[in-house]
């Protein structure tokens, strides 16, 4: 990385830690073909700040791509701080190919990429989420998006140079309103005759009991104000009375008190008319199963594209694109529905060639499925535009955060000193 592209990242950086509290720490690895910390976990007091600054500046270009070494220095500023903050994050950008510890014969295999994540940020009592960024057409989708999906982070594809900072104002626009950690949602059947057959939950892990009487769902942290939608499939028992479905129960930790807060919803009922009677369906319900529906083709069309069927590929988020359009939520206007098919209809664009599907198309398709799968916003194309329709899950506080961005090209604080080219660089934001 080299240039306009070299001064843009110091520009996104240097935003980043202009925009982080002064009680926020943050330490910075550069790798090329290895890793080194570029500066030591600090305060991003006023003069932490400025040593950020100056390091960030003095960054220049390397070769090679190792991103395990880089995960292990990371690790190793998480595993050697004196204080271990409540909330804490890596964030990955990278621009080439891995060839250092991916060999040829495993290169893309979900299995060979997660290796490369040091199993001690996947603690399930302290998992440390890993936000990853694809940089231009070289960078390796498939295993950013493994090493994200592994550890709870999410994926983003910055295409365009231009977005890089406003791809990272995003990021940290959630991570510095973490407002839940641990967030363990359980399902218990009431009635006798009642059973749940199926959690649809995307990444978050889930189970369902043998006897189908309960079930659960890990979410882990939530940013503040976002929201999580959960499909449930029950069975229900013939009655012509009330029937009680189920009770679902809340727990999660304060991260500014530590304190656990339980929470118990009321019970879900469902009225057993003793004639047939016509209800409206309910549009929640209905932009649920268009998401997962989404989703779900998104996947087989990639699984179509990666064994060279494009054509089929195509087809597959065409069929989807016809059913959403056909559902009761898209005749109703509903937004999420609207995007859904924009970006289906973008995803298609991307695969009209394998040089196309190389270039871009695969980035695009991994980044909205890690967006999908984690109801959380990830950069793609122009989904960081407000005028889009592509950035579905954005919070109020991401949202804030790149109205900075896209106004900080015009503050006196935006100018920043050049340097000559760097590698890709990993950053860990501590927001708390």
């Amino acid at each position: 990385m080299a240039g306009t592209k070299l001064t843009l990242l110091k520009q996104a950086m240097g935003f980043v830690v202009q925009h982080l509290r002064s009680s926020d720490r943050l330490s910075v690895i550069v790798f090329s073909s290895t890793a080194q910390r570029l500066f030591a976990l600090r305060r991003m007091s006023h003069h932490g700040r400025q040593q950020a600054l100056q390091a960030i500046n003095s960054l220049g270009s390397g070769g090679g791509t190792n991103i395990a070494d880089a995960l292990k220095k990371a690790v190793k500023v998480i595993e050697d701080r004196s204080y271990k903050n409540s909330v804490c994050s890596i964030i990955l950008l990278s621009d080439g190919q891995d060839t250092y510890s991916i060999s040829s014969n495993s290169q893309g295999t979900s299995a060979a990429c997660r290796s490369l994540v040091p199993s001690s940020i996947l603690n399930e009592h302290h998992m440390v989420p890993l936000h990853a960024f694809g940089f231009g057409a070289d960078h390796d989708s498939d295993t950013l998006h493994s090493i994200a999906e592994a550890s709870g982070g999410t994926f983003s594809f910055i295409e365009d140079e231009g977005v890089m900072q406003d791809a990272f104002a995003q990021c940290i626009g959630g991570l510095l309103s973490v407002s839940v950690q641990e967030m363990h949602l359980s399902m218990k059947c009431i009635d006798p005759g009642v059973q749940l057959r199926s959690i649809k939950c995307g990444s978050y892990p889930s189970r369902v009991a043998r006897d189908g009487r309960s079930g659960s769902v890990d979410i882990g942290h939530l940013y503040a104000d976002e929201e999580r939608d959960i499909l449930l499939s029950v069975t229900v028992p013939k009655s012509s009375e009330q029937t009680s479905l189920l009770r679902v129960t809340c727990a999660y930790k304060d991260p500014v008190t530590n304190a656990t807060i339980k929470i118990e919803g009321d019970e879900v009922k469902i009225k057993r008319p003793t004639s047939t009677v016509s209800e409206p369906v309910s549009i929640e319900v209905d932009r649920e199963r268009n998401r997962i529906q989404a989703a779900s083709s998104i996947e087989s069309a990639r699984a179509a594209a990666e064994r060279g069927a494009l054509s089929e590929a195509v087809t597959i988020l065409e069929d989807c694109r016809r059913v959403l359009s056909r559902s009761f939520a898209s005749q109703n206007g509903d937004r999420l529905c609207m995007a859904l098919d924009a970006e289906l209809r973008e995803m298609q664009e991307r695969m009209a060639n394998r040089q196309l599907y190389e270039a871009s198309g695969r980035a695009y398709m991994l980044s909205g499925l890690s967006s999908h799968s984690w109801q959380r916003a990830t950069t793609r194309g122009d989904s960081t535009d407000s005028t889009t329709l592509v950035h579905s899950y954005q919070t109020p506080s991401m949202v804030q955060m790149l109205e900075h961005s896209q106004n900080f090209s015009s503050s006196p604080r935006s100018q920043r000193p050049q340097g000559r080219g760097a590698r890709p660089v990993l950053e860990k934001p501590h927001p708390r």
